[in-house]
């Protein structure tokens, strides 16, 4: 018997489905979808076709996307490329895929230029981890092919990668935590283990639960050290040291540093036990 497929994961509908997905779900139709690119610093995927629906996650600019329908009301339906994730998304912030991306976003967030001057008003701002195409420099600048100028400084090659995704998400301290974000305007715990991870090179789904199923291997005995994972039911956190972690939480609101012991203490009484420790590397 197989395994049921996951929702979060699997493009398929009553009425609508991924064609990859024929004779394996049951769907009023099948259809092979459109790739698009994220063309918005970050585009909310949700999980109704509404904008006060949960947020589940965001796509950062440069991700593609596999659309399977795009409604009259400007809702995109469509899967992730990089972790596979379905949702809803609004159909302005994507469009057909540009010129392959070249350089991402390595500072925490930066700014678009409408020219080579700090004193001329920014056009947006960008997220961590996004994605540009970058076809020339301009003084201190980097240029997009859409003609932006962004600060050099705050942009790295793809193929250059972070060597230490703890001080990778100590970056984020005191971001507010949000339910399905994954920028320094709002996160949630396993959105920050994911944009850390993928600054070093790292696939790592979306939620905590696939996490935990999916990083590392399992710390049977002995004290936790710098990187290991840290699962609750519905959390993770990350290891800093023998006593520290670090976490986006709804207790504090925010990425925070907390004692191991006290963690532990204060989420048993509502979340129970941890459930495991994860160590992504011997």
């Amino acid at each position: 018997m197989h395994a049921p497929l996951d929702p979060r994961l699997t493009p398929a509908r009553a009425d609508l489905a991924a064609r990859s997905l024929e004779g394996k779900v049951a769907a009023a139709r099948f259809v092979d979808g459109e790739v698009r690119e994220v063309v918005e610093p970050q585009v909310p995927v949700r999980r109704a076709p509404a904008f006060d629906a949960p947020l589940d996650t965001e796509a950062l600019m440069g991700e593609r996307v596999t659309v399977f329908e795009t409604s009259d009301e400007g809702w995109a339906w469509g899967q992730l490329g990089a972790d596979r994730y379905v949702g809803f998304m609004p159909a302005s912030g994507l469009a057909p895929p540009g010129p392959a991306a070249t350089h991402r976003v390595s500072a925490v967030r930066t700014l678009v230029f409408p020219g080579p001057s700090i004193k001329l008003p920014p056009l947006a701002t960008l997220p961590f981890g996004a994605a540009l195409a970058i076809v020339r420099t301009d003084e201190r600048f980097a240029v997009t092919a859409a003609g932006g100028h962004v600060p050099a400084r705050h942009l790295a090659p793809l193929e250059r990668r972070e060597t230490d995704f703890v001080a990778v998400a100590e970056r984020f301290l005191g971001t507010p935590y949000l339910w399905g974000g994954k920028t320094s305007l709002g996160l949630d715990c396993s959105g920050l283990v994911q944009i850390a991870l993928a600054a070093c090179g790292v696939a790592c789904p979306r939620d905590s639960d696939m996490q935990e199923a999916a990083l590392g291997a399992a710390v049977a005995g002995g004290s936790p050290r710098r990187g290991d994972l840290m699962f609750w039911k519905g959390h993770v956190a990350i290891v800093r040291d023998d006593a520290t972690l670090v976490h986006a939480n709804a207790f504090h609101m925010a990425v925070a540093i907390e004692p191991i012991a006290a963690a532990i203490a204060r989420i048993r009484p509502t979340d129970g036990a941890m459930t495991s420790i994860r160590r992504l590397r011997a």
